[in-house]
């Protein structure tokens, strides 16, 4: 493939108008060299990208740029369109409303644009295809990801579902929830805050079991010990208008990184339905997962992988650990003049509180624009009504169908915006008129987040483009941050100290991130074994048209396959009482794994047997389907909570101690 970038920049220049800065040109290369592109906002990462992407298609296999939504994605395909077009390249673009058919053409195009949970939902349902023609992607080849440490960090470990229709879950839910009400805190269960987890004590089990009329509950159908530990999970753990609300008789999550609501995404199955129980909500069956990949293993299949985000070498060395992708930096096209100030340490919520109030009524009173970050829709709302006589605007999960018209008017004299996170907004902020001699954008966070980079977000709000601008942190003893990672004892004093707070947190959550993905792997490592399977088998089909044998044998792959994934789930969800026998967990849990994988096979070799002996000759018929994502656990699972203990037990030296 030639590396030669003109004629693509000049199809850009002439066909945009717009001139590529050097800068532009350094991110361009750096994609096409395999990295993940540091480059600051407003920038123009979505021009950068077009020059690599046109490059990328020169091998007329299909280039894909994954975007974080579907809006982003019809923008940016339209936006550069004339330039591949002056180039003979055709582009499209993908969205949830895209057909079967429409879907397949957009995929043929050179350059497709579309979201990347998208591309994922298409993956899982070519994955279930009976023939090749019913398949709308091509092998994956190359793909550009658009703010690649949301797609590749944040969001990289929430599985897509492919779903069918089953039952059970709810009424496990409509049994579990009085039964978990009936519980006495430190008796019968008890709340580790600190670590988001919550376990039932033998005295809770035991009356639980009184409750629900059950001689074993761990014995007992459709999951009730779970949908018990999701009960209390719900109740206790998880707060509406912080980690969900409540609209139009649904649940919807909260992202906690981009502060939005997730309308495409429902909790864990029985974990969804015990919120729903918890609100006196419809219990709605959440579907019986058919197919299901992350994030991370979906990309990680594409030859060619590349991304770029305004914020990436705080986690350079998970792109390179997980996805063996280095990190570079790109220079600003101007130098960056914003101020960051140092951190603004109280005592107490009340006090910071007081003093962020007070801050922002100081600037606003110099006209000087003003941006809040706050961390959930409750503390948003809360400073707003603390500056009521302030004209404001409220960005948060309940109004962000305003979203980009919001962020437009927020570097104009005199505005105040609240928000709850600036992640994946994908809208610069430009500054009204005279408000640079102000000082520019004064940005204001009203705590640290676990992650340096989710702040360096809100940070990269102001000095855009050479622009003015200040930012500065408030922080209180006992913010979250604090409580979950100072160790006994410890002094937080200075900025250095939150620095250190947070490479704390964020190592922690490496450590817990790459323990799972290596035995995550092995999972996945089933699923492409299981797939190359398949693949012969419908080549086998496709030669052999009029031999039922085929088309049935992938029709009890698939149902085996579904019927693995539902096994996985009950170990994963029971997996912490394997400590209780003496046993080593994860050895354990790897053997059931084999186990599982090895009576899959024998399950498909009968069922296949069974339906030919039955004298059927096609596959019965299919049910309907549906997508949704899960949140990506906001507690951890049983296992992820087991092997963050391991991992900090292998940091001691006392792995099997």
């Amino acid at each position: 493939m030639s590396i030669d970038l003109a004629p693509a920049i000049d199809a850009a220049e002439r066909a945009l108008r717009l001139k590529l800065f050097p800068a532009q040109l350094q991110c361009a290369q750096a994609l096409l060299r395999g990295s993940i592109v540091e480059m600051q906002t407003g920038e123009g990462k979505t021009l950068a990208a077009m020059p690599a992407a046109a490059l990328l298609a020169q091998a007329g296999k299909g280039v894909h740029v994954l975007t974080a939504n579907d809006y982003l994605a019809s923008r940016d395909a339209e936006w550069m369109r004339p330039a591949y077009e002056q180039l003979g390249l055709r582009v499209a673009s993908i969205g949830q409303a895209s057909t079967a058919a429409e879907r397949r053409q957009a995929y043929g195009a050179d350059v497709t644009y579309l979201s990347a949970t998208e591309a994922g939902f298409d993956h899982l349902r070519d994955c279930r295809a009976l023939k090749r023609a019913e398949r709308v992607q091509r092998p994956l080849f190359a793909a550009i990801v658009d703010e690649a440490d949301s797609i590749l960090i944040d969001e990289a470990r929430i599985p897509l579902i492919l779903a069918g229709e089953c039952d059970g879950i709810a009424e496990s839910a409509r049994r579990a929830g009085p039964a978990a009400r009936a519980l006495r805190p430190h008796i019968d269960y008890v709340i580790d805050s600190r670590n988001q987890n919550v376990e039932i004590t033998y005295e809770g089990l035991t009356l639980a079991e009184q409750i629900l009329a059950v001689d074993q509950i761990h014995d007992a159908p459709n999951g009730l010990l779970t949908a018990l530990y999701h009960a209390l999970h719900a109740q206790h753990l998880l707060i509406k208008d912080i980690d969900y609300l409540v609209r139009d008789g649904k649940v919807i999550p909260i992202d906690e990184y981009k502060g939005r609501t997730a309308n495409e995404r429902r909790w864990p199955a029985g974990m969804h339905a015990a919120l729903e129980e918890k609100e006196g909500l419809p219990i709605q069956e959440p579907g019986r997962v058919l197919a299901s990949i992350t994030l991370q293993n979906y990309v990680l299949q594409y030859g060619h992988l590349c991304g770029m985000t305004g914020t990436a070498v705080t986690q350079a060395d998970e792109f390179q650990r997980i996805y063996g992708l280095p990190v570079e930096v790109i220079p600003t096209h101007k130098p960056r003049i914003r101020v960051d100030e140092p951190d603004a340490l109280f005592p107490t919520q009340d006090a910071k509180f007081r003093a962020i109030v007070q801050s922002i009524r100081d600037h606003h009173h110099t006209g000087r624009p003003v941006l809040v970050g706050s961390e959930s829709v409750e503390a948003s709302e809360a400073i707003s009504r603390s500056i009521a006589d302030v004209p404001h605007n409220v960005l948060n999960a309940r109004h962000e169908a305003a979203e980009a018209e919001l962020i437009a008017r927020a570097g104009e004299r005199g505005a105040v915006t609240i928000s709850t996170n600036m992640a994946g907004r994908g809208v610069d902020i430009v500054l009204g008129h005279g408000v640079k001699e102000l000082g520019g954008l004064y940005v204001i966070g009203t705590a640290r987040n676990d992650s340096r980079r989710i702040d360096n977000q809100l940070r990269g709000r102001a000095g855009r483009q050479g622009d003015p601008g200040s930012t500065r942190y408030f922080m209180a003893l006992d913010d979250e941050l604090v409580r979950r990672y100072r160790d006994e004892g410890e002094n937080i004093a200075t900025h250095a100290d939150c620095d250190m707070l947070q490479r704390r947190a964020e190592g922690r959550q490496l450590d817990a991130r790459l323990f799972l993905h290596k035995y995550e792997r092995i999972i996945e490592g089933q699923r492409h074994a299981l797939l190359q399977t398949r693949e012969e088998v419908m080549r086998k089909s496709e030669e052999a048209p009029g031999e039922p044998e085929w088309l049935i044998r992938m029709d009890a792959i698939d149902e085996a396959w579904a019927c693995y994934l539902e096994e996985i789930a009950e170990l994963k969800s029971g997996f912490a009482w394997l400590n209780l026998g003496g046993r080593e967990p994860l050895h354990e849990f790897l053997q059931n794994v084999d186990q599982l994988f090895t009576q899959l096979w024998e399950q498909v070799d009968h069922e296949t047997t069974a339906r030919l002996t039955s004298g059927a000759t096609t596959p019965p018929r299919r049910g309907a389907t549906w997508t949704y994502l899960t949140v990506d656990q906001p507690f951890g699972t049983a296992l992820e909570r087991l092997i963050k203990g391991l991992a900090r037990k292998a940091r001691s030296g006392k792995l099997w101690g």
